[in-house]
């Protein structure tokens, strides 16, 4: 990989969890919390998800010193009512307090046949698709949805952003195939992705991105100003422009952030963040369900369908004879295998914005 027109270095899966652990250490995070933390940002760089994984650190470290992120929180149960839960991120980073969540779903799911657990006061937590695994690993179904701190995505029909990216992911295991893991933002890409076009210094293609008039933004640098810094702008619904169906991704959007963030009582960013004031957390919202199959139908028949279902997808005539038919997770699945022989790729223009950070947080630089 490239960046600023020198080549970046690899690192391991190892070196880049262990970073962020001394960099989250050292901002004051427990270490329980600050290892589950880098775990799941350097499996998220394992899986290729390069815009959510050690490229955050920066991001987190601009909230850790504007006050609204505190980082010696640890998370709490507010609700538990055997089936459904409701927890209280307490104002941290979103990673725990979302293991912690996923798994108490599936706890609930593997006792109740169905587990929603539900998180308030929360910060971003990376990509949802690691707590879909979660899921899948554990035998189950897994659904997850989050609202957003950002107001970055302009709605169809309408001319100022009002939502964020608002994932969306799920996951479903199987008997010997790869789980079936879709892991998705509901505008046409996640911010994060420009960001990562940023470092690089590619163009964006068009329909990413839009200016205070809806027209396409195509240089990486301008797309950021537009989503990070200016009132005007943003980026697309899912689908790009309501003749390739953004109404779609708008929909979608808004049932994330139902679940997310209204279900939890968290915040609607689009309303709080013209009356917050500085050092407030981001009061971000979550949402994990997991479905047991079990409790559905016969021990083991729901992974041997699943088989069945991804081999008929992977038997399909492909278009091209070099590109074969895949399913969700199986590209990420790929890519982590070829990571971890190969290493995580530290884009240059990356790798010198965590120097700086290693460097104010008086720890060592471990991934040359």
């Amino acid at each position: 990989m490239q960046g600023n027109g020198s080549a970046g270095t690899a690192a391991s899966a190892g070196q880049v969890r262990e970073q962020i652990l001394i960099v989250l250490q050292a901002w004051g995070m427990a270490p329980d919390l600050a290892a589950i933390t880098a775990g799941l940002m350097a499996e998220t760089d394992l899986l290729g998800i390069d815009s959510h994984g050690i490229s955050m650190l920066p991001a987190y470290e601009d909230k850790l010193r504007a006050g609204s992120l505190k980082l010696d929180a640890r998370p709490r149960v507010v609700r538990d009512g055997g089936a459904s839960a409701l927890l209280d991120g307490m104002g941290g980073l979103g990673y725990p307090v979302s293991a912690q969540a996923m798994n108490l779903a599936v706890d609930k799911a593997l006792e109740h046949g169905v587990g929603a657990v539900s998180v308030c006061n929360s910060h971003h937590f990376g990509a949802a698709g690691v707590y879909a695994r979660i899921a899948v690993e554990r035998g189950v179904v897994g659904l997850v949805t989050s609202s957003a701190n950002g107001v970055i995505m302009v709605p169809t029909r309408g001319a100022m952003p009002m939502l964020g990216t608002n994932p969306i992911a799920f996951g479903a295991p199987a008997a010997h195939n790869e789980p079936f893991v879709l892991d998705m933002a509901t505008t046409t890409v996640a911010a994060n992705k420009v960001k990562v076009y940023d470092f690089l210094g590619k163009p964006l293609p068009p329909g990413w991105a839009v200016d205070g008039q809806g027209e396409p933004v195509t240089a990486a640098d301008s797309a950021m100003q537009f989503i990070f810094k200016h009132p005007e702008g943003g980026l697309t619904p899912l689908g790009g422009t309501p003749a390739m169906s953004s109404h779609k991704g708008y929909g979608l959007a808004m049932m994330a952030q139902i679940l997310g963030g209204t279900l939890s009582g968290s915040a609607l960013a689009a309303r709080r963040n013209v009356t917050r004031r500085p050092g407030e957390p981001d009061d971000v919202g979550h949402f994990f369900l997991a479905l047991n199959p079990d409790a559905f139908r016969a021990s083991g028949s729901f992974e041997s369908d699943m088989d069945d279902l991804i081999d008929t997808l992977h038997d399909t005539p492909p278009a091209r004879p070099d590109e074969p038919v895949l399913v969700a997770g199986e590209p990420e699945a790929a890519e982590r295998a070829r990571r971890r022989e190969q290493g995580i790729p530290i884009p240059t223009a990356l790798a010198t914005r965590l120097r700086e950070i290693c460097a104010r947080a008086a720890v060592p630089y471990l991934l040359d």
